[in-house]
């Protein structure tokens, strides 16, 4: 068995060493792996090259395609291990795309790598595979809001945000864009029985100058809500570029 990866380069896997960026671990020493093919289409997408290839029409803003054959690669779960091993770093983040749609071939990668603290980021839609799940110490779960342009019965799966709630691995960040965006994450965090230390809140941006101008009102919604607010991390030191 295999897992399609994104790319770096034609060629390269995007696997790589940085602090994480986003979520309950920022600042923390991190390897990543990023994993392509996503089941949903964020129109504010920052990984695009992992899901909107030739042919496939779902909106972006910027209506980039990517070729298919140079934006993924192919590597056994023993190599993808490997090259995972090789940076010395004891917590691990899979990413993508959505990874948890790879997830028997995860948990075959994981089986090789038993000393690593595990983080999966989801889009949350899709159930953690059975062979995968015990592999998992941390869930990094962002349910798309309406803005991200995927229609709601495919972004927020009832079930599943309900079995979310339920695992206390799982902590759950929501991209914003406009302050009115709280009035659906508190409608979700109610229904759902979420607990409000349990939510981080993102601005939305792909640059330095976007994050902070969204931090200076979301921040204060946070404090006012009992959520997290969390930055984008690797936008203010990298940039938005790819192995970071």
């Amino acid at each position: 068995m295999t897992l399609t990866l994104a790319t770096i380069r034609p060629g390269e896997p995007e696997i790589f060493a940085a602090p994480q960026g986003e979520g309950p671990s920022a600042g923390l020493p991190c390897v990543f792996i990023r994993l392509s093919r996503c089941n949903l289409a964020c129109w504010w997408c920052d990984t695009a090259y992992t899901w909107r290839f030739e042919g496939d029409n779902r909106p972006h803003r910027d209506e980039t395609v990517f070729k298919r054959k140079a934006e993924q690669v192919v590597l056994e779960e023993e190599d993808a291990a490997a090259r995972i091993a090789m940076f010395a770093r004891n917590r691990l983040v899979i990413t993508g795309g959505e990874p948890l749609l790879q997830g028997a071939a995860l948990a075959r990668m994981l089986a090789q790598l038993p000393d690593l603290h595990v983080e999966i980021e989801t889009n949350g839609t899709v159930e953690p595979h059975a062979s995968l799940d015990p592999f998992v110490d941390q869930y990094n779960v962002s349910p798309k809001l309406e803005h991200s342009g995927n229609p709601g019965d495919l972004a927020l799966v009832p079930e599943r945000l309900a079995a979310w709630a339920a695992d206390p691995r799982a902590w759950f960040k929501f991209v914003v864009c406009d302050p009115a965006d709280l009035a659906e994450v508190l409608g979700l965090q109610r229904r759902h029985a979420i607990l409000a230390r349990r939510i981080q809140l993102m601005p939305e941006g792909h640059d330095a100058a976007t994050l902070r101008d969204r931090r200076a009102w979301l921040e204060p919604l946070c404090e006012e809500h009992g959520y997290k607010f969390t930055d984008r991390l690797h936008i203010h030191l990298y940039g938005d570029t790819r192995g970071t």
